[in-house]
């Protein structure tokens, strides 16, 4: 067991609590959370001296261990740029645990990741959540799959129409390959409903989940314009959407609060390397928030390294939006939009031993890292 007191301790699921303990049992799960915990005999104990202790942090959105550091070509194993439509490709498969990110990412406070392919194709497939301690993807996982990458605006345009002169060329070009491919999963999955044979088909197959409303489409979206077009999709076939990116989200916050989607915003630290991030703000949380939207911050590693996301969420903080809301778009708002808010994001019992103790606030203190982070009640980093 281990036991951390004298702790600072934001459980992100109610008040923070002064001089506080927390309580790791052996099974990896938290035990207690509270201002005066006995400690076990034979406890490992941790004195924060007075320092802030907080949930593992979350990235709802980025691509790690899919994009090596350092590797160029090899290392980039996030879009299968060969078709558009390629739903039946899964994350995990090419995940390298190993890459450097992995222990940067814990140095930084964040402990979980939702990591998958990039925005090359109109549809790219399945996203995990997992734990950046390990060795073995497998046994890293928090969830998978945990949605279905889909991207518009610029990047399949690009890598398709403007590379290899095929479909999409044009943004109703992408609109159409998405419908297409949900039309044919409908029938696919009435014939079989129906005792048909159609015959199996790995791509639709693969897309049955998000017919069924049990995976979410993981919408690639800068635009404003791009952004409403996949909800019009979405609503068509009455599937489950996230808006990932969603850079325009100022300009359409209030229709956006009508929809009631979240939004994970980012990567906003940065240049605007192409037109469709001529928006680019860190006002835009705050914008997004007040009207009422559900937010996260991501990173979108390795477009800002993973270790940068509470920097990011401080930096959000410092244009206006409010203190907790920043500290939630990376713990437990991050956690429970993306799906795993049973498991990660805050300080509760039989939630995930995931913690962080920091040198400093990094929602006012640029400067600050973690002084110690765990995972699943084990020490991964020590500054």
């Amino acid at each position: 067991m281990l036991l951390i007191k004298n702790g600072q301790i934001k459980t992100m699921a109610g008040a923070d609590i002064e001089n506080g303990c927390l309580l790791l049992g052996d099974d990896g799960k938290i035990a207690a959370v509270g201002a005066d915990i006995v400690c076990p005999e034979g406890a490992q104990v941790i004195d924060a001296e007075g320092r802030l202790v907080t949930p593992g942090c979350v990235d709802a959105h980025c691509h790690v261990g899919l994009d090596n550091q350092g590797m160029g070509w090899e290392g980039r194993d996030y879009n299968e740029i060969v078709d558009p439509i390629t739903p039946q490709m899964r994350a995990i498969d090419s995940i390298n645990p190993m890459d450097e990110a992995f222990g940067l990412g814990l140095k930084g406070g964040v402990t979980t990741v939702c990591t998958g392919p990039g925005s090359a194709n109109v549809v790219g497939g399945t996203f995990v959540a997992m734990k950046l301690a390990g060795k073995r993807v497998d046994n890293m996982i928090v969830k998978e799959p945990l949605a279905m990458k889909c991207a518009f605006g610029e990047n399949p345009k690009r890598c398709y129409g403007q590379g290899s002169k095929k479909a999409p060329m044009t943004r109703m070009g992408t609109a159409a390959l998405l419908r297409e491919l949900l039309f044919k999963t409908r029938r696919y999955m009435e014939d079989k409903e129906a005792g048909k044979n159609p015959g199996f088909d790995f791509k639709l197959e693969s897309m049955i989940p998000v017919l069924k409303g049990e995976l979410p489409l993981k919408a690639h979206a800068h635009r404003h314009d791009d952004i409403l077009t996949s909800i019009r999709i979405a609503k068509e076939f009455g599937v489950k959407l996230t808006l990932d990116h969603c850079t325009d989200g100022a300009l359409i916050a209030d229709e956006l609060a009508k929809e009631g989607l979240p939004a994970f915003v980012g990567p906003t630290f940065g240049g605007k390397s192409k037109i469709e991030l001529i928006n680019k703000s860190f006002d835009t949380p705050k914008v997004l928030r007040e009207a009422g939207v559900d937010i996260a911050i991501i990173t979108d590693a390795p477009v800002i390294p993973i270790q940068y996301l509470p920097m990011c969420a401080g930096l959000a903080h410092n244009a206006g939006l409010d203190y907790e809301e920043s500290w939630k778009a990376i713990t437990s708002a991050a956690a429970k939009l993306t799906g795993i808010g049973d498991r990660v994001g805050s300080l509760e019992v039989g939630k995930d031993g995931d913690v962080v103790i920091w040198t400093a606030d990094p929602m006012t203190v640029l400067a600050a890292q973690s002084a110690c982070t765990i995972v699943d009640g084990k020490i991964v980093y020590q500054a």
